[in-house]
């Protein structure tokens, strides 16, 4: 019988601190400021920054850029709040960057 391994989860790709679980991916449609992006339901061992307004793709956001807890890099952003009716569905879920996370577990 094969060993056991454990839920198959992202990691910060300069740390390897565990950050997200694959489970918790809502899109893999994303576009980030450095290329593709996952939108995540949830994230852990991260920091939020301050929150700012942005333009972006989809129009007038409150974000907030979302760091590694045990590096600092940045990983991505927070929705804190969709200006727009059909963009609510973001807010409170997180955005990071194909290029700044690594599988663990697959």
């Amino acid at each position: 019988m094969a060993d056991f391994v454990g839920p198959r989860l992202y990691s910060c790709c300069y740390c390897r601190n565990h950050v997200a679980l694959h489970v918790d991916i809502v899109s893999k449609a994303f576009q980030g400021r450095n290329g593709r992006a996952f939108l995540f339901s949830h994230a852990m061992n991260i920091r939020v920054g301050a929150k700012e307004d942005r333009h972006l793709m989809t129009g007038l956001h409150t974000v907030a850029d979302v760091f590694c807890n045990d590096c600092g890099e940045v990983l991505g952003w927070k929705y804190e709040r969709a200006y727009e009716e059909s963009q609510k569905y973001k807010e409170g879920k997180f955005i990071l960057e194909k290029s700044r996370i690594a599988k663990e577990n697959w």
